[in-house]
């Protein structure tokens, strides 16, 4: 008899559905077991960096660095929801893991994409265009940058059972259309105010109302880029 081929097999996964076929062109980058064991390890490492930004955000007493607020006058960023967020989601993992279960992957994807975006706006845009300020200073350091990485990582890591659906892409970029939406409605509301005690806190409205728009589309757009992408790299690697 001769041996099953990989492209054959359909090893069946802890919540007893069977996972998806491998087919050719496809990448497997770790057998299933060893996969799930780093996961754990990666989603440990998430929660680790994530609690230690937010310690270093609520001790902070330091309004001067660039995107940082005195303690959890941080919360109103989206960087710290979002890497918050994403600590959440790896909390979720590692509980449900160790209950045989499965954890559902859109959750997962938004919050890899949440921080993708946070990683993709500082690094490619903000740091450039404002040299003289140290984006990656204090908590910044893993909300902007090692979260992000790690979360990415993980998430390519993460072992589906079926084909994600194109329309998660979508769902996933609804984290920055919530916020906003809750920034705009807090500055109609309560006025955009003065430095530093201002509600436009990210500067959207500096140009005015039209111009705020814009850069508000181009970041949900962003957001669902970087979606997409961690969509196609899924429809690859399992």
């Amino acid at each position: 008899m001769e041996p099953t081929k990989d492209s054959e097999k359909q090893e069946p996964i802890k919540d007893g559905e069977k996972q998806e076929p491998i087919k050719d062109g496809d990448i497997v980058i770790i057998q299933s077991n060893a996969r799930d064991n780093i996961s754990i390890v990666l989603n440990a490492i998430i929660i680790g960096l994530a609690l230690a930004g937010v310690s270093q955000m609520v001790h902070n007493v330091d309004t001067d660095g660039a995107l940082m607020s005195s303690g959890l006058d941080n919360l109103k960023y989206y960087t710290v929801l979002s890497n918050i967020f994403c600590m959440i989601m790896a909390i979720v993992f590692i509980v449900l893991n160790l209950m045989n279960k499965k954890c559902p992957i859109l959750p997962k994807l938004m919050a890899a994409a949440a921080v993708g975006l946070t990683f993709v706006i500082i690094a490619f845009f903000l740091a450039p265009m404002y040299p003289d300020l140290d984006m990656y200073d204090g908590a910044n350091e893993f909300f902007h940058r090692w979260v992000p990485i790690v979360a990415v990582i993980e998430f390519i890591m993460f072992e589906q059972d079926k084909k994600m659906p194109f329309r998660y892409t979508f769902i996933a970029a609804g984290t920055s259309v919530a916020y906003g939406f809750f920034y705009l409605v807090n500055i109609l509301i309560n006025g955009i105010g003065t430095w530093p005690d201002t509600n436009d806190w990210y500067g959207f409205l500096n140009w005015g109302y039209p111009v705020g728009i814009v850069i508000f589309l181009v970041v949900v757009l962003m957001n669902w880029i970087i979606a997409l992408l961690l969509w196609l790299i899924k429809q690859k690697v399992k």
